[in-house]
């Protein structure tokens, strides 16, 4: 295998580190809000996880609300679509509104709904910290994205992690 290496040395070209990131596959949201104004705002994003599961953290901005809908394997179509510049993001899909009129994309896998607690700026992203008031979930197969291709998982073996912590620890879990 062909390694190519980067120094980050504010000289080297920005794709190459985004090509670098874009081999740690990740899953596919959609994070959607209502913001002042009743105007519905909604965007793809790949780098979601809870800050903390007591009580789970994750996050918007103005609205104070915002709603993270976890793709499935069939939904690529609604994640560029969703990424693409649209003046009607939601235009021709059945809408549900969530806690503070976020809304709620059909067909997903799991829905997280969230208040805003802060952002924080980091470098040229904010990071949005929320807090979870509802989850919904359903079972199906994850959307993934990995060098820059959406991908689904496939099982590679037919035992689960739970038969591996088994093996390992014995049956102590």
């Amino acid at each position: 295998m062909a390694i190519t290496e980067v120094l980050l040395d504010g000289t080297h070209d920005s794709l190459q580190l985004r090509n670098a990131l874009g081999r740690f596959p990740t899953g596919v949201t959609v994070v959607t809000t209502r913001a002042p104004g009743a105007k519905r705002e909604g965007l793809t994003e790949n780098s979601f996880s809870a800050l903390s599961l007591s009580p789970p953290l994750p996050g918007f901005l103005a609205s104070g609300h915002f709603a993270i809908n976890v793709l499935a394997s069939t939904q690529s179509d609604v994640s560029h679509h969703f990424a693409t510049p649209n003046a009607d993001k939601f235009a021709g899909l059945a809408i549900e509104y969530g806690i503070g009129e976020s809304p709620l994309l059909p067909g997903v896998l799991a829905v997280f709904e969230c208040s805003t607690e802060r952002s924080l700026e980091a470098g040229d992203h904010v990071l949005f910290v929320g807090r979870m008031h509802r989850v919904r979930y359903g079972d199906g197969d994850p959307l993934f994205f990995n060098a820059s291709r959406y991908c689904k998982a496939l099982p590679m073996r037919s035992t689960t992690a739970e038969s591996d912590l088994d093996l390992v620890w014995g049956g102590l879990g």
